[in-house]
């Protein structure tokens, strides 16, 4: 059954494709113009020219079928295209009869044909392609009745009664008339089909959107249709045609920049009309997809389509095409002038792709730093492809230097390369920090400051760099040729790359510096109030340590204990408790401070009538990697978790943490990278 859904589904694309064809060829040919030409001539007398408004008459109604047989059902289409190989194998038989008979005037022999071995090896070939006609022609049309396709066996039939050769002419046209005519009374007899067809469609069409709308529609058909593989396939067979008909005109062999030439200027003639277009954005649209699944194959082999990411299907870079397309005016260029601006578009594309293969990588990187994967063959993949973009759109970018005159343009795509390239950089700095926490014994100090700190240098060069792109283009619209795309493309690059830039790195400074100060206003936990409490951290899981001022706990005003630096990292997210989620105010408008020799609010005191675990059950459950939960937990603190807190990632002892609290940990950490 999946191999019949497939076939269908191939002659779904491939049955669709001619239609594509004769619409772009409709579109080259300007019916217009090509008469005019004639009249400007000397053949201002040629018959042609009277058929002017007939040939417009055709032209549209050449745009009509097209789009009739590019929207037909699949079985009406294969039914369709059986009638025309029926026609075609009847006019193969009859250019055999004329064949044979012309072949038979000009050697002159009337005797029985068995007697000469010429005229009987003419006889045998024929009758064996009338035979083979006829038989594809009953099986095509699935009807027993042969004889319908076998007008054509006529002269053969005469010929071998020792009929004259004269007459044999005749008989020849008259089989040619009768399968005419048996084709007219076909056509005549189903003149209503299309009628009926339109009809059927129209009544669908109308109920469809009157249940569920125009939308719904569009939808139904673009499914239906497969447009993306459609245009795809029409805009392949379109350039490897072009592709076939440049080498079939060349003997000598090409060189290396002849090809390069060669292929820029054929995806050039390639897109010279809107469905050409349209097939070329498809087939990039297809080729970006296509990369973005080897990278992640690449980085998690088989692992990566069972998490399908919706977000990369490289319809990015095809919108990207389509749009410069459009503003630049592409398919109204010379063919040189358009394969120029097609080499800087598809420059762009490539960058967007380069873009979107770091947005697939970035997390995956990060995810083998922050765990304990030993695997060196994961490492290496990813770093090597990190590697790789690292390189490459630096190397772009010197490329376009090179061989491109600086614009604005241009400068865009160089600052995305640059932009990239500076993101892996910071992405393999935090991986070496994470691989150097890992190897050391110790947890790094104020790991966090560290990360924080790269990831605003690289921020803050990608600010530099796009403040410097809007300063040239500026410039050059003050200086050089104003127009309103170009103005247009600085408003929206300053928006969107500096001014939000700005905001988000301002926002992310002020929320770090509120933080430090809420901490810096809560009251430290004493040794005495640690020893009373005897639980854990409910941000990181991990005990309170005496007399360490790394690991200082710290009270919040709804009586809370946290590690100062777990909360603080939790207030880089959101200014709530981690366990009741009461707005954290700071020391001088709270309403009051827990006294130290009274017992926290979520503590419950000693003697009631769930007795504590001691030291080393609660040691023997950390070990084992048994998650505390609302019953198992010890019942002194009285904790109670909420189903909806979040665990704070940032650590320094992630070390020492089960595997399930570190899986908790690096996504929270994936999640809210600054």
């Amino acid at each position: 059954m999946a191999v019949k859904d497939r076939v269908e589904a191939v002659l779904n694309v491939g049955l669709r494709v001619p239609s594509i064809m004769l619409l772009d060829v409709l579109y080259r040919w300007d019916v217009s113009s090509f008469f005019q030409k004639i009249q400007r001539s000397s053949l201002s007398n040629n018959p042609l020219f009277q058929y002017k408004y007939l040939a417009l008459y055709l032209h549209y109604v050449g745009y009509i079928l097209s789009l009739v047989l590019l929207t037909l059902p699949r079985q009406h289409l294969v039914k369709l295209y059986l009638y025309v190989l029926t026609a075609l194998l009847l006019f193969a038989g009859h250019q055999v009869s004329r064949d044979y008979v012309r072949s038979e005037l000009e050697s002159g022999y009337e005797g029985p044909v068995y007697l000469e071995p010429l005229s009987m090896n003419r006889f045998t070939t024929a009758l064996i392609g009338q035979l083979v006609v006829c038989t594809l022609c009953s099986c095509v049309m699935q009807t027993k009745r042969i004889w319908l396709f076998s007008a054509h066996l006529l002269p053969l039939v005469a010929r071998l009664c020792l009929v004259p050769l004269e007459s044999i002419v005749f008989i020849n046209k008259f089989s040619t008339i009768f399968t005419g005519l048996e084709v007219i009374y076909f056509l005549a007899s189903n003149l209503l089909v299309p009628y009926n067809l339109a009809k059927t469609a129209y009544r669908e069409l109308a109920q469809v959107v009157e249940v569920y709308g125009l939308l719904a529609l569009g939808m139904s058909l673009w499914n239906q249709l497969v447009l993306p593989v459609l245009f795809m396939c029409f805009w392949l067979l379109l350039f490897a045609l072009q592709i076939y008909s440049y080498f079939s005109t060349r003997d000598q062999p090409t060189s290396r920049e002849r090809l390069l030439f060669l292929f820029l200027t054929s995806i050039a003639e390639c897109c010279s009309t809107p469905y050409s277009l349209l097939g070329l954005v498809f087939t990039v649209s297809f080729i970006a997809l296509g990369v973005l699944t080897l990278c992640k194959f690449y980085l998690q082999g088989y692992r990566a389509f069972m998490n399908d990411n919706t977000m990369h299907r490289g319809m990015t870079e095809g919108i990207t095409l389509l749009i410069l397309a459009v503003q630049t005016g592409l398919i109204e260029l010379q063919v040189i002038h358009r394969a120029f601006l097609l080499s800087i578009i598809l420059f762009i594309v490539v960058a967007s792709i380069l873009q979107s293969m770091l947005e697939i990588a970035d997390p995956i990187v990060l995810a083998l730093g922050a765990s304990r994967d030993k695997s060196l063959w994961k490492h290496f993949r990813a770093v090597s492809l990190c590697l790789f973009l690292l390189i490459f759109p630096a190397y772009m970018a010197y490329m376009i230097c090179q061989f491109f005159h600086m614009d604005f343009w241009l400068l865009i795509i160089i600052s995305s390369s640059i932009l990239t390239s500076l993101q892996v950089l910071g992405t393999l700095l935090i991986y070496i920090l994470f691989m150097v926490e890992e190897f050391r014994k110790a947890p790094v100090e104020n790991m966090d400051e560290v990360i924080y700190c790269v990831n605003g240098t690289y921020r803050l060069l990608e600010f530099l760099v796009a403040v410097c792109v809007v300063c040239y283009g500026v410039s050059e619209t003050v200086f050089g040729e104003w127009s309103v795309m170009g103005s247009t493309i600085i408003l929206v690059h300053s928006y969107y790359n500096v001014w939000l830039r700005a905001q988000l790195g301002w926002q992310s400074f002020l929320l770090r510096r509120d933080a430090v100060n809420k901490i810096k206003s809560l009251p430290t936990a004493s040794n005495t109030q640690l020893e009373q409490y005897n639980d854990i951290c409910a941000i990181c899981y991990q005990w309170f340590k005496k007399c360490d001022d790394m690991n200082n706990a710290v009270i919040t005003p709804c009586s809370h204990f946290f590690h100062a630096g777990c909360l603080k990292k939790w207030l880089y997210v959101q200014e709530t408790c981690p366990l009741c989620h009461s707005q954290l105010k700071s020391q001088s408008t709270a309403t009051g401070v827990p006294n130290q020799d009274t017992p926290a609010a979520n503590q419950n005191p000693a003697g009631q009538e769930e007795a504590p675990l001691n030291k080393e059950q609660k040691d023997d459950r950390k070990e084992d990697g048994t998650e505390l939960s609302e019953e198992t937990s010890p019942s002194s603190s009285g904790l109670t978790v909420s189903s909806d807190s979040t665990p704070n990632p940032f650590i320094p002892e992630y070390k020492q943490m089960p595997t399930t609290k570190k899986k908790q940990r690096f996504n929270f950490t994936v999640c809210c990278r600054f």
